[in-house]
């Protein structure tokens, strides 16, 4: 990916302070610095309602280099050259002297380098402060360059339907849509991005791509942590807001949607909406057949004893906010009619693990004694980068004897190249001005229609048909009865005979 390095580029980080911008967003930038991938003048504003001395604030950004950057410990001159393009300004979100400070910032930047340079204001702060950043830039003229200034919005993107499209109202009348980065850092994995190049590089795929030879599509998205500290943020939101309607919902669309006329950024958007848009929405009958909910009960994560989701801080002890979701979606289109799409995602599950699996119809060539395994394709975005190939083969031998084996493709045995973390793709390709990978308000909107039906379901009946299951386990039983009669259970990289 080249940069456009014609501009200077001014970074805002509102919620300088916060965890997100300690761990990835700085690290995220140090390390676009450290391969020359951004202008060769650029300033990072950082603004926070804390006063500190702007020496301590440095060292704590350099402490969260050093531990959470993919390149190490920072080299101490290289740190100091980075450092000095740092500056951290004190103000309340809610006044208007902070964007006052931050504009006469801005202006001397732009001065000092005798053009007006690119802006991008990046939102590390709880969704409702959204809104009132997004007024405080427009009405102070912070913003107001549509070729050259960028916001960027983390999720959530509105609790439901009705406040998404409230939200995205607010946003367009001060910005214009080509100005709003909705950041899903997902669709930032190399392996997410590799989806798009395998399926449409590669003629041996793409026609095998439909109903007529997929038997189904499994998406899962394990995670082996609990809800920790973030209890009162999660037991208002749940796994199906939190998960499916962003992270699981993209990877579908990435996976299933069609062909796009050409590679930019509006039609790849367009392909991705279309998808989305053909979900089925489901009834309040078929939700409670399609859609599993759980929650985590006591149990041993690691060797180490998991309190219940109930006995977590800020979770109320009557919750049924779940903390799994498995969901049986269908595609109502030609390429995909018929072929159910598996989505699951949990939290306290025994590995951390993002697999994509494309499984094929039955061989309809029945000759050989043995049972024969269905081709399968798996896509592992994390903790492996591979992609990889179940085939059957003859056991060498007198006999013919068949077994299924795998055909590998990893990063590490392909490539010499440093994989770039997700954060830095997604930042390089704001300052550039490249959308591809980030959500449009009909995306964004599309995929609350595809939940909405599930959230009103459970909101009416809070507690019907909530599984319970241990933490440290692969969730409720009813997740692998969802998956019959296609297959027995969801398939891990390292469990090749799950699918048996």
């Amino acid at each position: 990916m080249s940069t456009k390095k014609k501009y200077p580029a001014a970074i805002t980080i509102f919620g300088a302070k916060g965890d997100l911008t300690r761990r990835k967003l700085i690290p995220a930038i140090f390390n676009l610095f450290l391969g020359n991938h951004l202008p060769e003048t650029f300033s990072i504003f950082c603004v926070d309602f804390i006063s500190l001395d702007e020496k301590e604030f440095k060292n704590d950004l350099l402490a969260g280099v050093n531990e959470f950057s993919r390149n190490g410990k920072a080299d101490d001159a290289v740190w100091q050259a980075f450092a000095s393009r740092l500056h951290y300004i004190s103000g309340d979100f809610l006044k208007a002297e902070t964007y006052l400070s931050l504009k006469e910032k801005l202006e001397q930047f732009d001065t000092a380098n005798k053009q007006r340079g690119n802006r991008m204001f990046y939102y590390a702060v709880a969704p409702r402060f959204i809104e009132t950043i997004s007024d405080g830039l427009y009405k102070h003229g912070l913003c107001n360059q549509d070729r050259l200034d960028r916001i960027v919005i983390e999720k959530p993107f509105g609790v439901d339907l009705l406040s998404a499209q409230k939200l995205n109202r607010f946003l367009r009348k001060r910005f214009a849509e080509k100005q709003i980065y909705r950041i899903d850092h997902y669709l930032g994995k190399e392996t997410v991005q590799n989806i798009m190049a395998f399926r449409f590089a590669n003629y041996v795929f793409e026609p095998l791509w439909n109903n007529q030879y997929i038997d189904h599509v499994q998406i899962s998205v394990a995670e082996e942590v609990s809800v920790g500290k973030r209890g009162g943020y999660y037991d208002a939101s749940g796994a199906l807001r939190d998960m499916i309607q962003n992270h699981l919902l993209q990877l579908l669309c990435v996976t299933a949607m069609e062909c796009p006329p050409r590679y930019d950024a509006e039609t790849i958007r367009d392909a991705k909406a279309s998808l989305l848009k053909n979900i089925r929405h489901y009834t309040t009958a078929q939700v409670f057949k399609n859609i599993i909910r759980g929650q985590y009960k006591a149990g041993t994560l690691n060797n180490t004893p998991q309190p219940a989701y109930r006995k977590e801080e800020h979770v109320a002890s009557s919750s049924t906010t779940e903390t799994f979701v498995a969901a049986k979606l269908f595609i109502d289109n030609k390429r995909w009619q018929g072929v159910p799409f598996f989505l699951r995602t949990g939290k306290c599950l025994p590995k951390q693990s993002s697999v994509i699996v494309i499984q094929f119809k039955d061989s309809p060539y029945k000759i050989f004694k043995d049972d024969i395994m269905p081709n399968r394709l798996i896509i592992s975005i994390q903790p492996e980068l591979e992609i990889s190939l179940l085939f059957e083969s003859k056991v060498p031998g007198l006999q013919m004897k068949l077994k299924p084996v795998e055909m590998d493709f990893t990063y590490k045995d392909s490539y010499n190249e440093a994989i770039p973390e997700a954060y830095e793709a997604l930042l390089l390709d704001v300052l550039i001005g490249d959308a591809t990978l980030f959500m449009r308000a009909d995306q964004v909107e599309a995929a609350w229609k595809v939940v909405m039906p599930i959230i009103n379901t459970w909101r009416k009946y809070p507690a019907k048909q909530l599984h319970l299951y241990k933490a440290g386990s692969w969730g409720p039983t009813a997740a692998k009865e969802l998956l019959k009669p296609n297959v027995k259970d969801w398939v891990l990289l390292q469990n090749p005979e799950a699918i048996k």
